[in-house]
C-alpha cells in the first residue's frame, strides 16, 4: 500500500476485496470508498472551471488591478501571472494523478516529507489549506454579494449605495443558501457542471466581442493607451505597485487543489484530475487575458471615475458605460449567477477537504466532522462548519475595505503556502514516488522549482499592505488571520497531554490489509485463463 506508516497500527485480517479501478487505488492509498462517485471527467474540470468563474472573478478583482497600474497592469499582469499559474497547475496535477485523494495536499506532505518532520508539516498544510478554501468561500460569496449590491445601484438609477452592514445580510443568505444546496445529493452538484462550463464560456466571449461593439466612441481607447497606460493611484513606487496588480489574476485563477479534494467521487480520477486541472488554469489564462484586452479598449481613460463610481464595482461600471442601464442589469444578472455557481463548488470542495482531514483526526471537531449523511451521501456537517467559519471570517468587512480586501490575499497565501510544503518535499524528502497516468518526467524538478519560488515570492509580496504608512483602517490583515491561525496550529500540535504531536500521526488508514484485485485485473486474468484454455 502506498500509506506505509505513521497509521492506524492496529494489527488487521488481511482479506481481498474486488475492487475497480477508482476503489482500488483509494484503497492503495488506504481509505476506503464513502463516497459515491458521481463525477465524469467533464464534470470534474467543471468544479474546477467553475469554481474560477472567469468573469465574475474579474469583476470581483478589477478594483484590484486598476489602482495598480490601470491599463499596463490589466493586460501584461495577467499575462504574466497566467505563464506561472500554469507552472503552477503542472506541478499539482502531477501529484494529483499520483494520489487523488480527498486530502490532497496535507497527505501528499505526509507521504514525502522525513519521518521527522512529516507530522507537523501536513498538520501545518492541513490548517493552511483549511483556512485558504473557507477564505475561498468567503471572499466568493462577498463578491457576490457586492455584486447584487451593484445591480441594486444600477436599478436604482445610481442613487442607491450599499452599507457594508447591507451588503453583509446579503452574504450570511448566500452562505445559507450554498449550504443547503451543498448538503444535497452531490450528483445535483455534478450534472450542473457541463451547464456551467457553457455559460462561463458565453459570457467570457460576449465581453470579448460584445464590449467592443457596443461602447461608444468616447470611451474607446487607442492601442497604445490598452497596451501601454499606467497609472498608480497606490502610493508605491511604479514597479512595487504592477506586482500588487497580481492580485486580480492570481484569485481569480485559483484553487488548484479544488478537483483533487473530489477525487473520491470521481471516475477515472488519476487521469481526470490532472487534466482538469491544467486545462481549468490555461483556458482561464488565455480567456481572461482577451477579456482584459477588450476592457482596456473599451473602459476611457477616467479611472479614478470607475473607482469613485456611485455602482462600487469597476467591472459593472465598465459596462454600464457600454451597454446602459438595461444592457448592463441583463448582462450584470448572469454574471451574478455564475458568481453564486462558484460560490457553491467552491463551498463543495471545502467540505471535501475538511472532510479528508477530519477523518484523520486533524481538526478539534473531527469526530463530528468525520460524517457522511446517510440520506444525501454529502458531508453535511462540514458543509454547514464551512458556511459557518466563512461567515466569522466576513466580519472583517466592518474593519473596513482593507479588511475585507485581506480575505482576497489570504486565498492565495493560504493556497500557496500549503501548495509549496508538498511540491518541495517531494525532492527534498528523497522519497520515491509512484507516478500516476500524467507525468512531466525529467521536467518535474525544474518546474517544481519555478513554482516554489513563484509562491515563496508571492506571499511575502501580499503580506504587505496596500498602500504605504498604514495604520489599524488599512492594514493588511492577511498577516494577522494567516498567521494567527499557523501559530494557534502549531501551539496546539504542540499542547502538553492533548496537543496533536501525542496522537496525530497522519493519515489513518479506514481500510484494512487488503489483497485488491481491481476490476481491470479480473479482466485480464479471465482473458489469460481463456488463452490458456484455448
Amino acid at each position: 500500500m502506498m500509506l506505509q506508516d505513521g497509521g492506524d497500527e492496529t494489527p488487521r485480517a488481511t482479506v481481498e476485496l474486488k475492487l475497480d479501478h477508482d476503489e482500488a487505488l483509494l484503497a492503495s492509498l488506504g481509505y476506503k470508498q464513502e463516497f459515491r462517485r458521481v463525477f465524469n471527467p467533464i464534470e470534474v474540470f467543471g468544479v474546477g472551471f467553475s469554481i474560477i468563474g472567469l468573469l465574475p472573478s474579474m469583476a470581483s478583482v478589477l478594483v484590484y488591478s486598476i489602482p495598480y497600474g490601470g491599463a499596463a497592469a490589466m493586460v501584461w499582469g495577467w499575462g504574466v501571472c497566467a505563464i506561472f499559474l500554469t507552472v503552477i497547475a503542472l506541478a499539482m496535477a502531477e501529484l494529483g494523478s499520483a494520489a487523488p485523494t480527498s486530502g490532497g495536499l496535507y497527505y501528499w506532505t505526509f507521504m514525502f516529507s522525513s519521518h521527522k518532520w512529516r507530522c507537523l508539516l501536513s498538520w501545518i498544510v492541513g490548517y493552511s489549506n483549511t483556512v485558504g478554501n473557507i477564505a475561498s468561500v468567503a471572499s466568493v460569496d462577498w463578491g457576490c454579494a457586492v455584486q447584487i449590491m451593484a445591480a441594486a445601484s444600477i436599478g436604482s438609477d445610481l442613487s442607491f449605495t450599499a452599507t457594508v452592514g447591507q451588503t453583509f445580510v446579503v452574504y450570511a443568505g448566500l452562505l445559507i443558501c450554498h449550504a443547503i444546496i451543498c448538503s444535497l445529493n452531490p450528483k445535483v452538484i455534478a450534472r450542473l457542471q457541463t451547464p456551467f462550463i457553457v455559460v462561463n464560456v458565453v459570457l467570457c466571449l460576449v465581453v470579448i466581442i460584445g464590449v467592443p461593439a457596443a461602447t461608444p466612441k468616447v470611451f474607446k481607447n487607442k492601442a497604445s493607451y490598452a497596451f501601454g497606460d499606467f497609472q498608480n493611484f497606490s502610493g508605491w513606487p511604479n514597479g512595487y505597485a504592477f506586482i500588487l496588480s497580481f492580485l486580480a489574476p492570481l484569485w481569480a485563477i485559483g484553487a488548484f487543489d479544488s478537483t483533487v479534494h473530489i477525487s473520491e467521487e470521481a471516475t477515472n480520477a488519476d487521469v481526470a484530475i490532472p487534466y482538469a486541472i491544467i486545462l481549468a488554469a490555461t483556458s482561464s489564462g488565455i480567456l481572461g487575458w482577451a477579456i482584459n484586452v477588450a476592457l482596456t479598449f473599451c473602459m476611457g481613460t477616467d479611472l479614478e471615475g470607475i473607482l469613485d463610481s456611485p455602482i462600487g464595482q469597476p467591472m459593472a461600471t465598465i459596462l454600464f458605460n457600454s451597454f446602459g442601464q438595461r444592457g448592463t442589469l441583463a448582462f450584470w444578472a448572469w454574471i451574478i449567477i455564475i458568481q453564486f455557481t462558484m460560490g457553491m463548488s467552491m463551498l463543495t470542495t471545502c467540505s471535501r477537504q475538511i472532510f479528508a482531514f477530519s477523518r484523520d483526526g486533524g481538526l478539534p471537531l473531527s469526530r463530528w466532522l468525520y460524517n457522511v449523511n446517510d440520506y444525501t451521501h454529502a458531508p453535511v456537517n462540514c458543509v454547514w462548519f464551512a458556511a459557518f467559519a466563512s461567515l466569522l471570517l466576513g466580519l472583517l468587512a466592518f474593519a473596513g475595505a482593507n479588511a475585507i480586501g485581506a480575505i482576497f490575499s489570504l486565498v492565495v497565501t493560504g493556497q500557496y503556502l500549503a501548495y509549496s510544503i508538498p511540491i518541495s518535499a517531494r525532492f527534498i524528502g528523497n522519497k520515491e514516488i509512484k507516478r500516476g497516468p500524467f507525468s512531466l518526467g525529467k521536467f518535474s524538478l525544474p518546474v517544481a522549482v519555478i513554482a516554489v519560488i513563484w509562491m515563496a515570492f508571492i506571499i511575502v509580496v501580499f503580506l504587505f499592505p496596500a498602500a504605504p504608512h498604514p495604520d489599524s483602517s488599512n492594514m493588511n490583515y492577511t498577516v494577522v488571520v494567516l498567521g494567527g491561525t499557523l501559530v494557534l496550529a502549531v501551539a496546539y500540535f504542540y499542547l502538553p497531554v492533548y496537543g496533536g504531536v501525542h496522537w496525530f500521526k497522519g493519515p489513518v488508514q479506514t481500510i484494512g490489509n487488503l489483497t485488491i484485485s481491481s476490476e481491470e485485473t479480473r479482466q485480464s486474468d479471465t482473458k489469460d485463463e481463456d488463452d490458456s484454455g484455448s
